[in-house]
């Protein structure tokens, strides 16, 4: 059994139990599937609830002991989490709009906080065959099939002139996106999945994900914001506040920020100067 503090050895097996339920999340993709939904415009399939079983299941058999709040599991199960010195947060199927509407673009997601701290963070992007694991105090890398290993680090943009802006493909960010190419980026990038948004950021490929209102709930960002940081970025909630993944408040009603670093005061003057957009339905990242 693998402890919480062998970094190295802890990536590995954790994604190893992630790799698995991609498979089961492309099991379902591959063929005609049944859509049920939790709440208006929030979507569930086979593939969220099987891949959510298998996570659970291996992670509490691995790390006895330590609480794991995932998104489709019966809160009951994870009462109390916020006392918990470590606590895995599990998105079994981060993305599932995108997964019905067949573009790619979603992610299996497995995070470690302790302490209220995001500090191991994994996420698999089956479609594409993708992998990607990040630590505090390992760094951050892309993992192949065969186990080899490149690391990922954020890019060098310093300014929004040189930056790709992601933001939400199912949730508007109000003025931020709609003025995006006004206010100096260089880029505007509609993504679906916040593990996918996190990726880009973690290696460079774009420089700043933003959900200025509503981002999602914890287990929406503690892998990705683990991988960013691991990458040598920087997240913030959309007013520049640490995220407390030892709170009890699950939902993340004040945003999301993740970036490359070097722009991120800059972006979170935009936002607190712009306002953020208004409530609505939904609870996309």
């Amino acid at each position: 059994m693998t402890g919480l503090a062998d970094r190295d050895g802890l990536v590995t097996d954790v994604l190893a139990i992630a790799r698995r339920a991609s498979a089961v999340v492309m099991r379902v993709y591959a063929a005609p599937f049944d859509v049920d939904f939790k709440a208006k415009d929030d979507p569930v399939t086979l593939a969220d609830r099987e891949a959510n079983a298998l996570i659970c299941a291996a992670l509490q058999a691995e790390f006895p002991g330590v609480p794991v709040v995932a998104e489709e599991s019966d809160p009951a199960s994870y009462a109390g989490y916020g006392s918990a010195p470590a606590v895995w947060f599990v998105d079994p199927l981060d993305g599932t709009r995108d997964f019905v509407r067949r573009n790619g673009e979603f992610a299996v997601m497995i995070g470690l906080a302790e302490g209220g701290e995001p500090t191991v963070g994994v996420v698999v992007c089956p479609a594409v065959g993708r992998a990607f694991v990040g630590a505090k105090g390992l760094g951050a890398f892309e993992v192949a099939e065969d186990g080899s290993r490149r690391r990922i680090h954020t890019s060098g943009a310093a300014t929004l002139g040189e930056a790709e802006l992601i933001v939400s493909r199912s949730k508007r960010s109000g003025a931020l996106e709609e003025r995006a190419h006004e206010l100096g980026f260089r880029k505007l990038t509609r993504c679906g999945s916040a593990g996918v948004k996190g990726t880009r950021i973690a290696t460079g490929e774009a420089d700043v994900y933003a959900q200025p209102g509503r981002a999602g709930a914890l287990w929406d960002t503690c892998a990705p914001e683990a991988l960013v940081r691991a990458a040598g970025g920087r997240v913030t909630d959309g007013s520049g506040r640490v995220i407390d993944y030892a709170t009890r408040e699950l939902p993340n009603a004040h945003g999301f920020v993740a970036s490359n670093g070097p722009i991120h005061d800059e972006v979170l003057a935009l936002i607190a100067r712009l306002g953020p957009p208004l409530p609505g339905p939904g609870r996309a990242v």
